[in-house]
């Protein structure tokens, strides 16, 4: 018993001395740099889309002499809006072959270049009356915002030692849901969503990439790309070393590293990992979270909340605030990430997360339906509840886990091209989203969540069914466990 003891203080030291001044510095820069823009795009047209609508139908009156109906100035606002969902979708698809290429940190900071091209593209749009830099900054924002989401849960993963891994994951959930209420609160009409200043607020990220670029180029990179990609064992080790602090002893990772190369000789391709049938469960399991993690209704909640609060009663202006207060609300939910995923299993938190995600939508259609038919504004003030209990429930497993999971489930070889692979999935799920939603709203009106419900529900499936527990767990360790695809059993 006294050993036993001895070897849980021994690892509860362990994780204190995980987290030091550099670490918690990459963690907070990366997030602020990268992710939370990525979520800054998704949340910053919505305020402003009234105003911004207006100046497009002046430019294609006065520059290209074309009259526009409201309906093919509807369908110029969903291509504006969808753009970005396409560039994510393109960037995915090479965002393998920039991690492997130019590194981890090399990727963020290649992103980090874009969005400050993107952000002076926003900013000058207006005046040279040019609706074409407007879409080009859109779509070349998705570029970016997708390498982001592919490299910098890698890079954190990398950095930290594996005790941290689900602390560190969170991070990029908690940038992008962090983002999306930086955007909403900067687009205001009291702020930069006026018909002066919104260039302003679509540029606004910018300042913030800006300021996080330079700590960024003087931080480490990833030590494992280091090793096992470019064969810089001095490299790897000054990183490590630096990461770590200057008095750990880091021989033990150098060797893990030593003996990973020696099995697996270079990084795997994306036809290498399609054909490796070992592969294609951790594969699924990835690119059905990252799926899962759009098609869940996330952002048609923040889309649908407006229109529920005025139908309960509120009037606009405070339907706007409460709205707000929804998106603060979501990010207070994803900043337990870090403390619930350092104390509890990945397993539990996934099914409970789709399983309340999965209630919550149902109760919310039907509440709603039941409040457009008795116009009740009690029902209204209970359908907000079934919101916040969404995102209570996908702020426990779907929104951080899905973008980390990858690095937890696959070695170091296939790992980038399955971050890939599920990033592409997550935009393709937030485009059919973006696309599909409104239709079934149309048709279903408050029942349009049911397929959301219905996604919640597969995912519940997958999680029990097929993903092994992967917390304080290897890579290598977790292999063996999914080896057999859907035959596995655990």
């Amino acid at each position: 018993m006294g050993a036993e003891s001895d070897q849980i203080k021994s690892h509860i030291n362990d994780i204190a001395q995980g987290w030091n001044w550099l670490l918690l510095a990459i963690c907070l820069t990366t997030t602020l740099g990268s992710t939370v823009p990525v979520g800054y795009f998704f949340g910053v047209l919505n305020a402003p889309a009234e105003i911004i609508k207006g100046w497009c139908d002046n430019i294609l009156a006065s520059e290209y002499d074309t009259n526009t109906s409201w309906s093919q100035l509807d369908l110029l606002w969903t291509c504006i809006v969808s753009i970005y969902l396409i560039g994510g979708i393109v960037g995915s698809c090479f965002g393998a072959f920039c991690c492997n290429k130019y590194g981890r940190k090399g990727t963020l900071i290649i992103s980090s270049i874009i969005l400050l091209i993107c952000g002076i593209l926003f900013t000058w749009c207006r005046a040279a009356k040019s609706l074409e830099m407007l879409m080009t900054a859109r779509f070349f924002g998705g570029i970016a915002s997708a390498l982001i989401v592919t490299a910098q849960p890698m890079y954190l993963l990398e950095l930290a030692p594996v005790e941290l891994s689900g602390s560190v994951g969170v991070f990029t959930c908690i940038g992008v849901t962090g983002g999306i209420l930086l955007s909403q609160i900067v687009s205001m009409p009291q702020l930069l969503g006026t018909e002066e200043n919104w260039p302003y607020a679509l540029s606004f990220y910018a300042l913030l990439v800006l300021i996080c670029l330079l700590p960024l180029v003087a931080f480490p990179e990833s030590p494992r790309w280091l090793y096992l990609v470019k064969g810089d064992v001095d490299g790897s080790t000054a990183a490590l070393q630096r990461v770590r602090g200057a008095q750990s002893n880091v021989q033990q990772e150098l060797n893990d590293l030593h003996l990973t190369l020696q099995s697996n000789q270079k990084a795997s391709s994306i036809c290498e990992v399609l054909k490796d049938s070992e592969l294609f469960l951790p594969l699924l399991l990835v690119c059905a979270f990252q799926a899962t993690q759009q098609l869940s209704g996330i952002n048609a909640i923040f889309f649908y909340s407006l229109s529920i609060l005025t139908k309960a009663g509120f009037s606009a202006n405070l339907a706007t605030w409460l709205n707000m207060g929804i998106g603060g609300f979501n990010l207070v939910a994803s900043l337990m990430g870090p403390v619930l995923l350092r104390k509890f299993n990945r397993r539990p938190l996934m099914l409970i997360s789709c399983g309340l995600c999965a209630v919550s939508l149902a109760g919310m259609s039907i509440s709603l339906y039941c409040m457009l038919s008795t116009e009740s504004n009690a029902l209204g003030i209970v359908s907000i509840m079934f919101i916040l209990t969404f995102i209570l429930g996908f702020q426990l497993g779907l929104g951080p886990i899905a973008y980390f999971i990858g690095s937890e489930l696959l070695e170091d070889a296939p790992r980038p091209v399955a971050m890939s692979m599920g990033s592409l999935f997550s935009w393709i799920g937030n485009f059919l989203i973006g696309m599909c939603f409104p239709l079934l709203q149309n048709v279903w009106s408050s029942f349009a969540f049911m397929p959301c419900m219905c996604i919640c529900l597969l995912c519940l499936f997958l999680t029990w069914r097929y993903l092994p527990e992967t917390r304080g767990r290897e890579p290598k360790d977790v292999k063996p466990l999914m080896s057999q695809g859907l035959r596995s059993k655990f």
